[in-house]
């Protein structure tokens, strides 16, 4: 159909796509004031002549464009356009003398249409504004000069420099101390963010309160927000099943009920040939043909089931969550059940001290202290809970595998796992072998003194996301790589239904192909290199884009770029909204048409009603579509 050719792809003639206002505004004055004259009777207006030249003169505003518009798409194959219909219903009103009805028909056609661009337009700005996120120049600072070039010119360990209120044109690291970015550009979070000296700054965050610079890590074609970009663009070009449903639709229907049209006209002529007592009025049958015509028009399937998608997928990048394909948006709205891997996902992916055992506040500061140049997470985490005390650390000694040794004040200490305990024969408790999580254990002068407890840190909203899944009827299940104990655990602070720990990425596939044998649709929910494998094997493979690797970004159907794991329940509710919302627009476009079709050929219905049904039936359908922009629990 022809709004596939105008609405999906760029039309050489834009400007006469979005006709001006005056055109139908003119067109329908003069119907109007025709319609007028014809109540009032005035007799200069009842020469049939001076009707038809004035009904003429209000045609051609709108008439010639729909017409032309009519003939260009015969020339590149699409005969059975809706302006071929709505063409033809036109002229063959002239034909038969209903002059008011086919102005009509072009005037409310015209105006239908760019109320419908208006609201296309409207969900196509929601995507297209991401453009905006494209920094258009940088700064490179080299001594003291500065020079403002492209940021294609970036080249990498460059430094950038960014002014307050402007978008990071690179992705680079941040070379000052800590600086505060808006960040919604990229996540969807409110706040700002502060970022550390050393970390990395994203392309598209705006610097909020000082000028900062950057060294740049990455060309600008590989930067974050061209690959957020890429992946939206190239969201509009997959198709869900029932767009896809759709095109075939359209061009087996149209043809059908033009060749039904035609049967409303011929089969009663027909009809008269056998049956003498039965009188045929051509122009009667004729205006019920035109009816039916203009009322098959599948503009309302074919523009609001797209725009719905195309809706769904712009109001998920406000969100921070980028489908990379409307089939995609389709898939995820069948999904049961949602499979987590867990760190990097459901947790942090940082240590941090959950519990301190048996040691005071002096004894763990020494502890912070012999831990304080180590590299090691688990030494940053115990640095980070407790300020290293300041006093003399010595002899120092790493042993791989095991932990650390130092003298302080002329005493021992072990600072390590139970293991180190036992080569250095102090005893412990026994207990502390049960223990899921990581366990820092320390012993002075020989003797056990206490022990550290250290955790993966949940994310703040993992409850919210598996709790809103449950709510839904999603089934969750979480895979990891962790002690089977500890995953245990952080199942249980969840509510996550099913948990499976000591897995390799084999292990993880083994798993999700049990679970849609048994007939379930999966969405796996990872981050990491090692989660590709089942990211590709799952109906819909979802990552963190933001701390995500890129291979698993590049390997999923759904990007989470805030790297919140409630996103993953919003983006189910989107799609079965979405989903939704497409079924709404089938049933009334199909039930509307039939029924005006079937009044069409009994006489009931002209061509002014067949006009407002079809013209009202889009516009109703394309505001339904348009609801998924204001919320997805709509």
């Amino acid at each position: 159909m022809s709004h596939e050719h105008q609405h999906e792809h760029e039309h050489e003639h834009e400007h006469e796509e979005e006709m001006s206002w005056w055109k139908p505004a003119l067109s329908l004055a003069l119907l109007v004031a025709g319609i007028i004259m014809d109540a009032a009777g005035l007799p200069w207006f009842q020469d049939r002549w001076v009707r038809l030249i004035w009904y003429a003169v209000a045609w051609l505003p709108t008439g010639l464009g729909v017409l032309h518009e009519a003939i260009e798409e015969a020339r590149e194959g699409e005969v059975f356009s809706e302006f071929l219909l709505m063409s033809v219903a036109s002229i063959g009103a002239f034909a038969i003398g209903e002059f008011p009805e086919a102005v009509a028909v072009m005037a409310l056609y015209c105006i239908g249409e760019m109320l419908q661009d208006r609201a296309v337009n409207r969900a196509r700005g929601n995507i297209q504004s991401l453009i905006a996120f494209r920094p258009d120049h940088a700064i490179i600072v080299k001594g003291e000069e500065r020079a403002t070039v492209s940021p294609a010119e970036v080249k990498v360990g460059d430094i950038v420099e960014v002014k307050p209120g402007e978008r990071v044109p690179i992705d680079g690291t941040l070379t000052d101390e800590a600086a505060s970015f808006d960040t919604s550009a990229l996540t969807g979070e409110s706040m700002p963010r502060i970022i550390e000296q050393g970390d990395e700054v994203l392309a598209g965050m705006i610097a909020s309160e000082s000028v900062v610079r950057l060294k740049a890590l990455r060309p600008a074609s590989e930067s974050a927000v061209s690959r957020i970009l890429h992946m939206v663009e190239e969201a509009t070009e997959r198709k869900s099943p029932a767009e896809l449903f759709i095109r075939r639709f359209a061009r087996v229907y149209t043809p059908v009920v033009v060749g039904l049209a035609v049967l409303v006209i011929a089969l009663p002529w027909l009809y008269s040939l056998f049956t003498p007592s039965y009188a045929f009025n051509f122009a009667e049958w004729l205006h019920r043909a035109l009816v039916f015509l203009v009322i098959s028009c599948p503009c309302a399937l074919v523009i609001s089931i797209p725009l719905s998608y195309f809706a769904g997928i712009g109001a998920a990048s406000r969100r921070g969550i980028l489908f990379k394909g409307s089939n995609y948006l389709d898939a995820i709205a069948n999904v049961d059940t949602v499979v987590f891997d867990k760190t990097g996902t459901l947790t942090t992916g940082k240590f941090a001290v959950s519990e301190v055992k048996g040691l005071t506040d002096e004894q763990l500061a020494i502890v912070a202290a012999i831990e304080q140049d180590s590299p090691h997470p688990i030494a940053h985490a115990i640095t980070d809970h407790c300020k290293p005390a300041q006093m003399a650390v010595n002899d120092i000694k790493n042993i791989a595998g095991y932990g650390l040794s130092a003298v302080v004040d002329g005493k021992t200490w072990l600072v390590g796992n139970t293991r180190l305990l036992e080569r250095e024969g102090v005893k412990y408790p026994t207990d502390l072998q049960n223990i899921a999580k990581t366990l820092v254990a320390v012993s002075i002068d020989g003797n056990y003194a206490g022990h550290i407890v250290l955790g993966d840190v949940l994310k703040e909203d993992a409850g919210c996301a598996v709790g809103a899944l449950n709510n839904m009827g999603v089934e969750t299940v979480m895979l990891s790589g962790d002690k089977q104990a500890l995953v245990d655990e952080v199942a249980k602070q969840l509510g996550v239904s099913q948990a499976h720990g000591d897995l390799l990425p084999q292990g993880k596939v083994e798993h999700i192909n049990e679970i849609r044998e048994e007939g379930r649709q999966v969405a796996f929910v990872g981050d990491g290199i090692n989660d590709t494998p089942v990211l590709a094997l799952s109906d819909v493979g979802i990552a963190m884009g933001g701390l995500g690797s890129d291979m698993a970004v590049e390997t999923a159907d759904v990007v989470i770029q805030t790297d919140q794991p409630s996103r993953v329940a919003d983006a189910v509710t989107l799609g079965r909204c979405t989903r939704r919302i497409v079924f709404q627009n089938i049933v009334f476009a199909i039930g509307v048409k039939v029924l005006v079709m079937i009044l069409g050929v009994l006489g009931i219905a002209n061509l002014w009603e067949a006009v407002f049904a079809d013209v009202g039936v889009a516009l109703l359908c394309v505001l339904n579509a348009l609801r998924l922009m204001r919320s997805p629990s709509n």
